[in-house]
């Protein structure tokens, strides 16, 4: 894979850094102690989108955090199911083995998956059904952005970024050895799953290994596949229901990592292999088979004084090939992606109140797509970024704002043959944002963003019939920049009781890219396939997200708590409203928590879709029921007993931002037992 010079400058830079001072701090470190906790890495603060931490809830940028002690209970999901019905967060529900997050109504190429700030290598974001590399079995804490967050990770991070932290890499000497074992069972597709992890010391080495495996079955669904809307459209019988055909998955992954830990630092490398096998949902007969290896190097070096107080680099580096089969034994499709990633960080020193950072970043990619239904063309894709956010803390007020430039180059070879052709698009993105703390338990916020993004490899050259969306697909090399200003407000509230966070904003994009049914047909062996065009148009994005919780009571380690959150987004385009845009929901929580046993009563509902663009049928609201607890049988409180009782109504329920709605409904009643021992 040749590397621009750009690339390559940035690449040896960012890799050069940790690995020099790495050394350097090998030699200074008289002997190896365990490193001073940071920051940001205690609980309420995050560190996506602000390489110094910052707390959550004293800063303009929309958050959510799931920590490990809930991730050690979740349901084996993939990413996207798994944060689907966070505020502001929905899934592209695209069968049970390939759903990504979707934030705020953006997917795709707008929404970025990472891996400790390291983006997946994948091809994930080329297509729905295309699985995301990673499992949250995996993480040991997941930090979401919603909103632009650009400046650190660039154009592909315009709606918002999902980051899956781990401790492949350790950063600080485990106390002895520290691990998880988590194994679950599920009655809805006779799924199971077992997942662990352990850290330990070795010399000056932090060692770790884990693992993760899982199964399922077709799962069951409370209504037919078919939805009585497109059944009334088409004309077609609904089907008997039961089950959702082709929609079993299966995924093992495994990997291993080390770090020297120093007193001034750490210097580590990883190695992963993932491998997967999921049906399509879309085709009864198509499976996926999705192998992908990464090899990862991170470091930190902590200075003693002057302007900055740490260096920190990451490297991956991935191998990815996601082959489609047309029935056992029938390899179709496949879809190959090689490419390397890398960044350094100087983070600043605290002074007075003024934290910051400055970074580069820098990808090299190499895409291709193989067979008869290759519907985008092979592609390289290079970026080299390099950006600044700063923060202001002062007592009662304080500023936040970035800036990054970043440039893409994605060259192909069209599928309808010609020459080469080579797209260059430089970005500029900035924010400001001002808050203030009228009293202690009040934070206000308003924050101003221009962000811009470089069309994709598929909205460019994409020219074919796409099975798993059921069109054919007609990409515009001649697409521009897409540009969004984003204007948002942000509370954050504490009063005695109660505890509350509101998100309000609008997005106005000059620009925007829509993929648009022209009313033209292609027809493949008899079969009828609508040509969807990719266009740009301008668009406005306005919407809210809204969490709160009020103590009922509490006596002494227990307690009884109110949850409730809501959430909406509304988003018009010139050409009427966009596409699978989800409708609003509400969600309350009845919680009950002690030492030994918590419990949680969950009623969500979605509501009906009705804001519909041209071709795409609506979605009727629905209402979930669920009951979970935990039990800690020991007094140390290693072994939690789990289970939940999800959708307790089997209520039909179909995800509006979903490609599959109305052939695959979200699965049926479940229950869900498990056991999991921290150590």
């Amino acid at each position: 894979m040749s590397l621009s010079p750009v690339s390559r400058a940035a690449l040896t830079a960012v890799l050069a850094a940790p690995l020099g001072w790495g050394v350097m701090a090998a030699a200074a470190a008289a002997q190896t102690v365990a490193a001073p906790q940071d920051p940001a890495t205690l609980d309420d603060v995050i560190v996506t989108g602000a390489p110094f931490g910052i707390s959550a809830r004293a800063t303009t940028i929309a958050t959510t955090v799931i920590d490990e002690e809930t991730l050690a209970t979740a349901p084996a999901a993939s990413l996207g199911d798994l944060v689907a019905g966070l505020p502001g967060m929905r899934s592209t529900d695209f069968a049970p083995g390939a759903s990504r997050p979707v934030i705020r109504g953006l997917s795709g190429p707008r929404v970025q998956v990472l891996t400790n700030g390291i983006g997946l290598i994948d091809a994930s974001s080329v297509s729905p059904d295309h699985q995301v590399a990673t499992d949250p079995a995996e993480a040991n804490r997941i930090e979401i952005v919603r909103g632009p967050a650009t400046l650190a990770y660039g154009g592909t991070a315009i709606g918002g970024v999902v980051n899956v932290l781990d401790n492949r890499i350790p950063t600080e000497m485990p106390d002895g050895v520290d691990g998880l074992v988590s194994a679950q069972t599920s009655s809805v597709d006779d799924g199971w799953s077992a997942s662990g992890r352990a850290t330990f010391g070795l010399g000056p080495l932090a060692i770790n290994i884990d693992g993760v495996k899982k199964e399922a079955d077709d799962y069951d669904i409370p209504a037919p596949a078919i939805s009585q809307r497109l059944a009334d459209a088409e004309g077609i019988a609904r089907g008997p229901g039961g089950t959702q055909p082709n929609s079993f998955s299966e995924l093992e992954s495994w990997g291993v990592g080390a770090s020297w830990i120093g007193s001034r630092g750490f210097l580590g490398a990883s190695y992963k292999d993932l491998s997967s096998t999921y049906g399509t949902v879309a085709e009864p007969d198509v499976f996926i088979q999705l192998e992908q290896t990464r090899e990862d190097v991170r470091g930190e070096l902590r200075f003693d004084g002057g302007p900055f107080r740490k260096l920190t680099g990451s490297y991956g580096h991935a191998d990815y090939t996601h082959t489609e089969f047309e029935g056992p034994g029938n390899p179709g499709t496949v879809f190959q992606s090689d490419g390397q990633e890398a960044r350094v960080d100087l983070v600043q020193q605290n002074r007075n109140g003024w934290n910051g950072a400055v970074g580069v970043q820098a990808l090299s990619r190499t895409f291709e797509a193989i067979g008869a239904e290759a519907f985008v063309p092979s592609s390289d894709i290079e970026e080299a970024g390099i950006y600044t956010v700063q923060r202001l803390d002062r007592a009662g007020w304080g500023l936040e704002g970035g800036l990054r430039y970043d440039r893409r180059t994605v060259t192909a070879t069209p599928l309808s043959g010609g020459s080469e052709i080579e797209r260059d698009f430089g970005n500029w993105s900035g924010s400001a944002a001002a808050f203030i703390r009228p009293s202690s338990n009040l934070f206000l916020g308003l924050s101003l963003a221009h962000n811009e993004r470089a069309p994709s490899e598929v909205e460019l050259f994409a020219d074919g019939l796409h099975v798993a969306t059921g069109v054919y697909e007609r990409g515009d090399v001649t697409l521009d920049n897409e540009t969004v200003n984003t204007l948002e407000g942000t509370l954050h509230y504490t009063a005695g009781r109660f505890r509350g966070d509101l998100h309000v904003y609008a997005s106005k994009y000059d620009g925007f890219i829509d993929e648009r049914d022209t009313g033209a047909v292609f027809v493949d062996g008899g079969e009828s396939f609508p040509i969807f065009q990719f266009v740009q148009t301008d668009a406005e994005f306005r919407g809210f997200e809204a969490e709160g919780e009020y103590d009922l009571w509490t006596s002494g380690d227990r307690s009884l708590s109110l949850e409730g959150a809501a959430d909406f987004v509304d988003a018009e385009t010139d050409l009427g409203p966009a596409a699978r845009i989800p409708p609003y929901s509400v969600t309350g929580r009845l919680n009950w928590t002690s030492t030994p046993f918590d419990a949680s009563l969950e009623v969500r509902h979605v509501g009906e879709q009705d804001e519909l663009a041209a071709g795409e049928l609506g979605t009727d609201g629905y209402t979930m029921v669920n009951l979970s607890g935990s039990w800690r049988p020991f007094a140390d409180k290693a072994v939690t007993l789990f289970a939940e009782g999800h959708n307790l109504t089997d209520e039909e329920a179909r995800e509006h931002v979903s490609f599959l709605k109305d052939i695959a409904p979200l699965p049926g009643r479940n229950l869900r037992v498990g056991v999991s021992y921290r150590f």
